[in-house]
């Protein structure tokens, strides 16, 4: 360092050279310079997210969520693990040490969760493992309001704002939260259901059963294809 200062001092052009060097060179490099948002970088954290329609957050706790916890943990390179229970969902959520490879530790707990498929209820939707992309991170949030029920904006927001964004250039995915789909609450009759000697497991069972579409095959008409389905979806309370 003493060196260059005193070759810099004796040699003022040979400075004053130098700088205008560095000054042109960082001109250049600038402009190329690449910016990201959200860069593309491997996070060390996986999530499991599993629905179970009809569940309170009770059951989705020690059905799904203590399963699948008991399931990973013995994968290796765990620094935390916990999970989010609510009714009808459940979250996962693991981090691994840095030096852990993700795409590995993804693969170790996809089959960790396949081992488990057996204990887990079987009217839940398959677990989504999926690990942490900041890439695909929401960049924008929309908020639709109107002097309508939050049902009515639910449904305007579903089929018509949301297939408009999805049309546009570069959209990846769009996602509606913030409302729920419509619902219909059952009481049940305490001695109704002792006098069937029931529980009330067996008729949220029953509603589910019958609360389903099942595919009904293919209808071949001259040169068209239609595709039936029976229509057993609860649409009223009636």
């Amino acid at each position: 360092m003493y060196g260059l200062a005193e070759i810099c001092v004796k040699r003022p052009v040979f400075a004053l050279m130098l700088i205008m060097a560095l000054v042109v060179a960082g001109g250049v490099a600038f402009p190329e310079l690449g910016v990201d948002r959200f860069p593309n970088m491997d996070m060390p954290s996986i999530y499991i997210r599993t629905n179970y329609p009809g569940a309170a957050s009770q059951e989705v706790e020690s059905e799904v969520s203590a399963v699948i916890e008991d399931a990973v943990a013995t994968v290796a390179g765990i620094d935390e693990l916990r999970s989010i229970s609510r009714d009808g969902r459940s979250f996962v959520i693991i981090t691994f040490n840095l030096n852990r490879n993700v795409d590995a530790a993804t693969q170790d707990v996809r089959d960790a969760v396949s081992g488990a498929m057996n204990l887990l209820p079987p009217n839940i939707d398959p677990p989504i493992v999926q690990k942490r992309d900041l890439e695909s991170s929401p960049i924008m949030t929309l908020a639709v309001s109107g002097p309508r029920t939050s049902r009515e904006l639910y449904l305007f927001a579903d089929r018509y704002v949301k297939n408009v964004i999805e049309s546009s250039p570069g959209v990846g995915e769009v996602q509606i939260a913030g409302a729920a789909d419509r619902a219909v609450k059952v009481d049940i009759d305490a001695d109704r259901l002792a006098a069937y000697q029931m529980s009330i497991l067996q008729v949220r069972d029953a509603l589910v059963r019958q609360n389903t579409e099942v595919p009904g095959g293919r209808l071949d008409q001259g040169f068209r294809e239609r595709s039936l389905r029976t229509m057993g979806r609860v649409a009223d309370s009636d």
